[in-house]
C-alpha cells in the first residue's frame, strides 16, 4: 500500500503483479506446468513514501516471516515450488522477500523482480532511468492492467520529473521527500498508453515464467526440464 502520483491507486504493485502472474500462468500451462495464483499480499516496506497519506509500511522482519510461512504452507500442501512476484522496488522490501526463500530448499523459492539487472534490461527506457515512480512504466502497466484506475486527466496534466530513484538510493536517500518528489512521482506519466502497458506485462510475465521454470530444473536435478506434473 504505497502512494503513486495523484492519478494511481495505492495498490499499483499489487497489481501490476497480478495482471503478469495471469499471463505467466496461462503460459506455464500451456509448457505443462500447473501453476496456481495465490490471493496477494498488498502490504510491504514502504518507507520511502512516509508522510504521504495511504503510505502504510511494516517491519521488514515480520514481512519475511510472514513470507515464508507462506511459502512453507505451499509447499506442504504439495507445490513443488513458491515464486514470490514483486514489483515493489523499495530495496528492504525486495530483501525482506528475497529472505523469506533464501532458506527453503533448492529450487522450491524464487523471486521474480524487475530489479534482477537481467530483466531490468529488458524493460523500457524510462525503467531503466530509475525514474519510474508512477511514471510512464507504471501509468502504462495500470492502463493496461485496469485502466479505470488510473485518473487519465491528471497524468495528462502531470510535468515530467526525470528524477531518479535508483541513483537517489545510491546516494543514500531514504525518502521521497528528499528528492524533491513532492507528489510522490517521478518519469513522465502523461507520456503513458496502454499499447506499452501491454507490452510490458508480456515482458514481466516472461521473467516470471523463467524464474519459476528455473526454480523447478534446480529441483528437479541438472539432467531435467520442468514439465508435466510440475506444479507451482
Amino acid at each position: 500500500v504505497e502512494p503513486h502520483g495523484p492519478h494511481l491507486p495505492l495498490g499499483t504493485d499489487t497489481l501490476i503483479g497480478e495482471a503478469a502472474a495471469e499471463r505467466a500462468g496461462l503460459r506455464l500451462w500451456e509448457r505443462g506446468v500447473a501453476a496456481l495464483l495465490a490471493p496477494p499480499v498488498g502490504y510491504g516496506v514502504t518507507d520511502f513514501a512516509a508522510g504521504f497519506a495511504g503510505a502504510i509500511s511494516i517491519p521488514a522482519p515480520a514481512l519475511t516471516a510472514f513470507l515464508r510461512a507462506v511459502a512453507e504452507a505451499y509447499l506442504s500442501a504439495g507445490l513443488a515450488h513458491v515464486c514470490f512476484i514483486n514489483n515493489h522496488l523499495e530495496p528492504e522490501h525486495d530483501r525482506a522477500v528475497r529472505a523469506a526463500v533464501s532458506d527453503l530448499p533448492p529450487g522450491r523459492g524464487s523471486v521474480a523482480c524487475p530489479l534482477a539487472r537481467r530483466w531490468a534490461r529488458t524493460l523500457s527506457a524510462e525503467f531503466r532511468s530509475g525514474a519510474c515512480h508512477a511514471g510512464r512504466y507504471e501509468t502504462s502497466l495500470v492502463l493496461a492492467a485496469a485502466p479505470a484506475l488510473v485518473r487519465r486527466d491528471i497524468a495528462l496534466a502531470l510535468p515530467d520529473l526525470e528524477v531518479s530513484l535508483s541513483e537517489g538510493i545510491k546516494a543514500g536517500v531514504k525518502r521521497f521527500s528528499d528528492l524533491g518528489m513532492d507528489a510522490a512521482y517521478t518519469g513522465a506519466p502523461r507520456a503513458a498508453s496502454e499499447d506499452e502497458g501491454l507490452a510490458l506485462l508480456d515482458l514481466l510475465a516472461a521473467m516470471i515464467v523463467t524464474e519459476i521454470e528455473e526454480g523447478l530444473s534446480r529441483a528437479a536435478g541438472p539432467d531435467s526440464a520442468p514439465g508435466q506434473g510440475s506444479s507451482a
